[in-house]
């Protein structure tokens, strides 16, 4: 008996044998990284007749029966083989095809617990709050050859990487048809015109897997190979990656192997035992959420989570996974008081399980799926998360500098009289900068809760706000890291981010949305034009101040280095003076050119400058041979380089 299924790729990888000893091994021994090849639910022919093989790992079960719309949800009319000592059980059920409905009702060892659980395997379930999974065929024909051919070079280190995090149910919405949603087919055209518009080089998904809480954004997910059916099939997501890819943007997908919800359809208590999860509360209960947290000391839990990574990465040609939570893995008692935790085998509070699963994950990412990249949300400052697990780190490509991001907008929350006093908001990340590869973001986190959208967070009056953050941004892509914004801080949305409801587009239709709009714009193709703005992100040559100490007037100014060419000099202004006759050392003569001023006018600022670009004069400052004697603008950023206009 084979199975028929058409990989993602083109290739037969659902073409396989059922399960046979190595695969058995693989999952008990935690190894087993594609266990979607051979469990849940695969349309097959065998012998000339059609049917569906069923696959579940349920150990402590005494009987599994598949119960569906195909045999009116019969708990005794298809049972399932227990498949050895593995735990697994697995049959065929002769008929079933694409699109049925089915879930396993289980019967436990313990108790006399029974239960109807959706397939933990399931490539698709039904719309929420329904709750059925569905049998469905994965086949798609790709047409993103050229990505994936390319897709290394584009991660390198060097490489710039400027990320546009959106979630797919509140970016856009049809206002005309009740608020309805976009369908991932109607989102893709739209959303690649107005990424490529906008220059980003990625975009993030928040989670697209099943989850029934909408109001989770996805961050409690109970289907974990499934994407969600609100927006519409698997295909539908395909496409969208694919179309996608074909226009030169890369697809980073947000991953929750943290936690998950205890719905009781979910993998909660799976077969009457905590079979996914840990039975301890101190240790299987995360309290800020009131979700479950897994058990990465089991290692069938550790081929389960791993399985899910590579699923992504492999059958929906994900480009990466940014994955969310690490801080609460990598503490048992992150969130708990005294006596609600348990500490590890030597007495600490690290989760050396999960530390083992994220090193194992990431050393096989890079081995299976090298040209993909992994990102951490971790908040912490715990060592070494992006750096190679030989030498003792988590081995993740980036991590988000949550650091930075909390010290800048605190700062640029406060009136400019008073910056002055807190010109170490500005600075003190340069002791830390490239102790980790960071990505900067501006994430949906900083928008919720009450706390405001990102122009509602800077000082003073509308025109000062739309300046604070002309500059915020100036600032943010001229400092080394990866760049990443949420949805809607691009043109400056006013409201905090609901995602019961659209973005505001209507305010493209103000000079000032529609100017911060264009500025992000040439910020980002900047970002990816100017190699000294990119290419030693994650180096510390890649950085030198010229003067990090003028608090008085609160003005930075350093320099960005490529390691070839002439270097760019950015010097930014926190105050809404305009600072005349401002001289910045610099190390050769010659025309330096200006490459952005965030107070031009055409991004809606008052059009201050220095009218192109300034001659440096012989006049030696700041411990170098030249200087330039420039007009800052008001609450901006200047960049400039050495040459004339290309």
């Amino acid at each position: 008996m084979t199975r028929r299924n058409r990989s993602s790729n083109g290739t037969d990888l659902f073409d396989t044998t059922l399960l046979g000893e190595v695969d058995l091994h693989l999952f008990n021994e935690g190894t087993h990284h594609h266990l979607y090849r051979k469990l849940g639910a695969h349309p097959v022919e065998t012998d000339g007749t059609s049917g569906t093989v069923f696959g579940v790992w349920a150990p402590n079960a005494r009987a599994v029966h598949v119960i569906g719309d195909f045999n009116d949800w019969s708990k005794d009319k298809h049972p399932l083989t227990r498949k050895g000592s593995s735990g697994i059980w697995e049959g065929f059920i002769a008929g079933v095809g694409s699109g049925a409905l089915y879930k396993y009702h289980i019967t436990s060892e313990y108790k006399g617990y029974t239960v109807d659980k959706a397939d933990p395997i399931a490539f698709r379930q039904e719309v929420s709050p329904r709750t059925a999974s569905m049998v469905w065929d994965l086949a798609y024909e790709w047409g993103d050859d050229e990505w994936i051919r390319t897709r290394k070079d584009r991660h390198q280190d060097s490489a710039p990487l400027s990320i546009y995090e959106l979630h797919l149910g509140s970016w856009m919405r049809e206002t005309e048809e009740n608020n309805r949603f976009l369908t991932y087919r109607e989102i893709a055209p739209k959303l690649v015109n107005y990424v490529q518009e906008l220059g980003f080089t990625h975009v993030e998904l928040l989670p697209v897997m099943e989850h029934p809480f909408f109001g989770s954004w996805g961050y409690q997910v109970t289907s974990y190979f499934a994407p969600t059916s609100r927006y519409g099939t698997p295909q539908d997501l395909m496409f969208l990656v694919d179309l996608l890819h074909q226009n030169g943007i890369g697809v980073i997908l947000d991953w929750v192997p943290a936690h998950f919800p205890s719905d009781e359809h979910g993998i909660g208590y799976f077969d009457g035992t905590h079979l996914y999860e840990h039975s301890d509360p101190r240790q299987g209960k995360q309290p800020d959420w009131g979700t479950l947290v897994f058990n990465y000391g089991r290692q069938e839990v550790i081929s389960y989570l791993t399985s899910s990574a590579f699923f992504w990465l492999d059958v929906f040609h994900a480009d990466g996974l940014r994955v969310d939570g690490v801080a609460s893995m990598l503490y048992l008692d992150y969130s708990r008081k005294a006596g609600e935790w348990m500490p590890n085998e030597f007495g600490g509070r690290e989760n050396l399980e999960a530390i083992r699963f994220l090193r194992h994950l990431n050393d096989s990412m890079r081995e299976e799926y090298g040209d993909t990249i992994a990102i951490a949300e971790e908040s912490t400052a715990w060592p070494m998360v992006s750096r190679p697990t030989a030498v003792g780190g988590l081995g993740f490509h980036s991590k988000w500098d949550m650091g930075w991001m909390h010290d800048t907008l605190a700062y640029m929350a406060r009136d400019p009289l008073h910056r002055k006093y807190h010109h170490n908001q500005l600075t003190f990340r340069t002791l830390y900068a490239f102790q980790e590869n960071f990505v900067l973001p501006f994430s949906h986190d900083e928008v919720v809760y009450g706390k405001g959208s990102l122009l509602q967070k800077m000082a003073g009056d509308e025109w000062s706000r739309f300046a604070n953050l002309r500059l915020l941004y100036g600032y943010m892509y001229s400092v080394p890291g990866k760049k990443l914004l949420f949805m809607g801080q691009e043109f400056g949305q006013i409201r905090e981010w609901d995602h019961d409801g659209s973005l505001d587009w209507h305010l493209l239709q103000e000079d000032s949305h529609r100017g911060l709009q264009k500025l992000v714009s040439r910020l980002n193709e900047l970002y990816r034009q100017e190699p000294s703005l990119h290419t030693l992100d994650f180096d510390s040559h890649g950085f030198s101040w010229i003067d990090a100490n003028d608090s008085d007037h609160s003005v930075i100014s350093y320099m960005r280095h490529g390691g070839v060419g002439n270097p760019i000099i950015v010097v930014c202004n926190f105050t809404p003076v305009p600072r005349l006759n401002y001289r910045v050392g610099v190390d050769k003569e010659g025309f330096y050119r200006e490459l952005m001023n965030t107070d031009g006018s055409e991004y809606g600022g008052s059009g201050h400058g220095n009218m192109g670009g300034i001659e440096a004069a012989p006049v030696p400052f700041h411990g170098r041979k030249h200087s330039l004697n420039l007009t800052v603008p008001p609450l901006a950023a200047l960049y400039l380089t050495l040459g004339a206009e290309s």
